[in-house]
């Protein structure tokens, strides 16, 4: 397994159950030790000094452990303190936590008594008590209604605007389409793919499609695009066209332009790209360790 990821990167890692997600992800965050090789971390060892990079990490597990009867606040404090963030300044901080996650109108509720999307807020909100330059959310819109699932993506989007590198597993692959400016698939251990969205849902396929709208009549378009030599099919549908063009970015360029100079007047055209569950289904056959 190898992969890398930056800061601001939101990294959607996928595969399925028993693909080695969780054992990846614990791994990186200091929680197991890997039989062979290495993960570093701004170039600190997660083997060699897991302290310095344990300091690094936020690590948001998919389930909550379960704790005794203290409040959110209690919580909080008291990973704050394991920190070692001191008096005066962790009282702001868990503070400032607090509100950054909207916990303050439940920061004296019991933890025991929050519903399932509340107990996932306050474990991202422990996992920025020490601001941390990574974060590894391993399945956290697990159990999630509709609302808390919009309010975590909105929150990672923040994060990563803050310059936070995040892992994030999920099985909800739609969410993470949104999301993620990156993916790695993961199989049996092993990496299928990785690199950015774009890359990834582009590099294996054998076409470009298309959809180009114009001004004109889309019958004379359609007819037009199905001469060209360089056009493996094309559909009419409804006011505009989807074709297929053989090769890559550079063909569909040369299309528009093409189209352009022979007075076409085209109001829109972009490139159709497959989604990450086409993807995921295509290369990964549901294999397990």
């Amino acid at each position: 397994v190898s992969f890398t990821f930056s800061s601001g990167e939101i990294v959607g890692f996928v595969g399925p159950n028993g693909a080695g997600k969780s054992t990846t992800m614990r791994i990186i965050a200091t929680l197991e030790e890997p039989t062979s090789g290495d993960v570093f971390l701004d170039n600190i060892s997660v083997v060699e000094e897991p302290d310095k990079a344990h300091r690094l990490i936020g690590y948001v597990p998919d389930v909550l452990p379960s704790h005794r009867d203290i409040s959110v606040h209690e919580y909080l404090d008291f990973f704050a303190r394991a920190y070692g963030i001191r008096v005066p300044a962790r009282k702001k901080v868990v503070e400032s936590i607090e509100e950054f996650t909207n916990l303050l109108g439940i920061r004296d509720k019991s933890l025991n008594a929050l519903s399932k999307g509340m107990k996932n807020r306050v474990s991202v909100a422990r996992a920025l008590v020490h601001d941390p330059a990574v974060l590894i959310m391993d399945e956290p819109a697990s159990g999630l209604d509709p609302r808390a699932r919009i309010e975590l993506r909105e929150l990672l989007k923040v994060l990563s605007g803050q310059g936070k590198a995040i892992l994030i597993s999920s099985h909800i692959l739609t969410e993470l389409a949104e999301i993620c400016t990156a993916a790695v698939i993961i199989e049996r251990g092993k990496i299928l793919r990785a690199g950015s969205l774009t890359h990834i849902l582009t590099a294996d396929l054998p076409h470009r499609t298309v959809l180009i709208r114009t001004l004109d009549e889309p019958d004379l378009l359609h007819k037009h695009l199905l001469l060209q030599p360089n056009i493996e099919a094309a559909r009419r549908i409804d006011h505009t066209v989807e074709a297929d063009v053989v090769g890559g970015e550079e063909a569909c360029c040369e299309l528009l332009t093409h189209l352009v100079q022979n007075g076409y007047r085209i109001v829109e055209f972009h490139q159709q790209r497959a989604g990450l569950e086409e993807l995921f289904m295509n290369v990964t056959r549901g294999e397990v360790q």
